[in-house]
């Protein structure tokens, strides 16, 4: 029964410090998208420049290297591993106005999806029977979505601080929950201790 309760702390204690730490570096994070956050849009952007040049190599390899591959396949992944590359070289070549260009895309992306959610769901209105509430998330959506379109900047900036304040709060949640599983760890153990006796 000890290897029981020992087994017991040591996946709780795994399960704390992983909760811990997501939770400190979601409030880093957090903190530092809604303190800085032209500089942390430019880091992001930087990420995924180099994302975008080590995928471009991969993909460059891939076909060069790869000889069971047939011929079009192969040219195939080089271009498209020199397209990436050169898409990560120019974002690095200016990478505020790249972030500028990326969250413009994101915003966008996020108008466009929700029309088309909505429009979607207004197909659904014959098959579901909850017409009412489908009818309005649709109208809902589409309205949302061409707010977004016609307003990216404001969009854009409400979606940055949303994201940080979720991060902000996400974060301050998983270390309530980090603190209050190390309460339940011990509760767990003397109950483990209790049926053994």
């Amino acid at each position: 029964m000890s290897e029981l309760i020992a087994d017991a702390r040591s996946a709780f204690k795994a399960v704390r410090i992983s909760l811990a730490v997501s939770g400190v570096l979601a409030l880093i994070a957090g903190v530092v998208l809604l303190v800085w956050p032209v500089k942390s849009a430019v880091i992001v952007t930087g990420i995924f420049a180099s994302y975008l040049i080590i995928a471009g190599l991969v993909y460059a390899g891939l076909g060069i290297f790869s000889s069971s591959r047939g011929g079009w396949a192969r040219i195939g992944h080089v271009v498209l591993g020199l397209l990436y590359v050169v898409a990560g070289v120019i974002a690095f070549a200016n990478l505020g106005a790249a972030a500028a260009t990326l969250a413009i895309v994101v915003v966008v992306f996020i108008g466009i999806s929700w029309i088309l959610d909505g429009v979607v769901s207004l197909t659904l209105l014959g098959s579901d029977s909850s017409r009412i509430w489908t009818f309005l998330y649709a109208v809902l959506s589409v309205i949302a979505g061409i707010y977004v379109l016609v307003n990216v900047l404001a969009a854009g900036i409400v979606l940055w601080i949303f994201l940080g304040i979720s991060l902000l709060v996400l974060g301050v949640v998983q270390i309530v929950r980090a603190i209050t599983l190390g309460r339940d760890a011990k509760t767990v153990s003397a109950a483990l201790r209790g049926d053994a006796a």
